[in-house]
């Protein structure tokens, strides 16, 4: 159940990254809420996680998994640039992120 928490919790981040340059480009009531509800939605299923899993694992796989959603989302849907090295420091994370999941 903690790691069904966990990927909530991530995906409410970006959710409330999405929102946040939404709100930053265009500041509607609509992009406010959204940008609040979507990091509270994210800090609630956190706060959740951790009556299943250790706080040093929920915490980095959260931030590892919202970074990484965070920076695809931009790149996909915002025009951020994209290169070989961004891509690979993704990677990176991703390989971190399973490397911790089967240590615990």
């Amino acid at each position: 159940m903690g790691w069904i928490f966990i990927f909530l919790a991530a995906a409410f981040e970006i959710i409330g990254v999405i929102f946040l340059r939404l709100y930053s480009q265009q500041k509607t009531i609509r992009n406010l809420i959204g940008y609040i509800a979507g990091f509270a939605a994210s800090f609630a299923f956190l706060y959740l996680s951790l009556d299943y899993l250790q706080l040093s694992i929920a915490y980095v796989v959260w931030v590892g998994i919202g970074t990484v959603g965070a920076v695809a989302v931009n790149i996909l849907f915002f025009g951020e640039k994209k290169s070989p090295l961004r891509i690979a420091s993704m990677a990176a994370v991703i390989i971190g992120l399973l490397g911790l999941k089967a240590m615990s």
